[in-house]
């Protein structure tokens, strides 16, 4: 395996200069968009957000890897939106696009010969194409329904070659569509997380008490008239740290946790005779099984507590849950 040699002082002068200046170049290539946004940024958007199909985009090289990317975010964000490879669209995959869709085609040059191949195919289809290039007056730029100028003055690369400044352009060109349309199409949070429930953000929205509560036989709860002996007991076998009291119809009179029990210690009282709810809290907060996890969480942070039980609409006692487990759900 070959091991990196320690580059000398002048070495990493060079590298912290060049990295430097490839950021300035690139931020300025993406300043440069903001004077551009008009009438043909709106026309673009307003034929993506009355599509009647799916937004399909295209792109060679680079500007498909940015297209992909530009895809993913249109579709994640209310804009349902898929990649297609214009060189696999030459060999069966056009016929993935329907008059309903609405194209979306990169390419820094508009000349990408896999694209102008593919142009009068798309034409006769009838789906609007929506072009986005470094060079309005190129052959893409022109046969598209709306051009949106993506051009920079200079590639970050050194020798100008490589796609740098050009793609960083387009993708946040495409951000910038993507986040407009989210905003016209009234797309929420919670939108957006049912769209990523696999995510820490689908589980902080979705995730409700329900979820991740105990209960049955992992519940730990004693009678009013249990000890503070056998309350402590059923506290260290059910490791919530905590345990409900509850009244004969099942509803909860209050509950006793770590924190009580340090303050009880410092009182003379034996645990074997005084009952628990003599030193329970009283009024405690209590929660529904539908209230979202993250909700709970904030509750929980503001009382400066670990733990709650959950009640159902008979204010009976069905489930508790602490900090740990907000924290194995990834809520936390």
């Amino acid at each position: 395996m070959t091991k990196p040699t320690n580059p000398t002082k002048d070495e990493m002068v060079r590298m912290i200069d060049l990295g430097r200046a490839v950021i300035e170049t690139e931020a300025d290539a993406v300043q440069s968009l903001i004077p551009r946004l008009g009438d043909e940024f709106a026309q673009a958007c307003s034929y993506l957000l009355h599509c009647q199909g799916r937004i399909v985009v295209i792109g060679m090289g680079k500007s498909g890897h940015i297209g992909n990317k530009i895809a993913a975010t249109l579709a994640s964000t209310g804009s349902p939106a898929f990649f297609v490879h214009p060189g696999e669209a030459s060999h069966g995959d056009l016929g993935m696009i329907t008059p309903q869709d609405v194209v979306l085609a990169l390419s820094n040059s508009g000349e990408t010969g896999e694209l102008l191949v593919i142009l009068p195919l798309l034409k006769r289809l009838g789906a609007p194409l929506i072009a986005m290039t470094g060079k309005p007056e190129s052959t893409l730029a022109r046969e598209s329904e709306v051009h949106i100028d993506v051009s920079v003055q200079k590639e970050a690369c050194p020798l100008g070659l490589a796609p740098t400044s050009s793609t960083t352009a387009a993708l946040v060109m495409g951000d910038a569509m993507a986040v407009a349309l989210l905003q016209a199409r009234g797309f929420t949070a919670k939108d957006f997380a049912l769209s990523h429930p696999g995510g820490t953000l689908g589980r902080r929205l979705l995730l409700r008490v329900s979820d991740i509560m105990h209960a049955d036989r992992s519940l730990p709860s004693v009678g009013l008239d249990a000890t503070l002996h056998e309350a402590l007991e059923v506290m260290s076998a059910k490791g919530l740290g905590m345990t409900a009291i509850v009244d004969p119809e099942g509803g909860v009179a209050g509950v006793y946790t770590d924190g009580d029990l340090r303050r009880t210690l410092n009182k003379p009282i034996d645990i074997h005779h005084v009952k628990v709810s003599e030193v329970m809290t009283r009024n405690c907060l209590t929660v529904s099984p539908e209230t979202l996890a993250a909700e709970a969480l904030q509750m929980m942070d503001e009382k400066k507590i670990n733990g709650l039980l959950v009640i159902d609409e008979e204010q009976q006692l069905i489930g508790a849950f602490n900090m740990h487990d907000l924290l194995r759900a990834g809520v936390m």
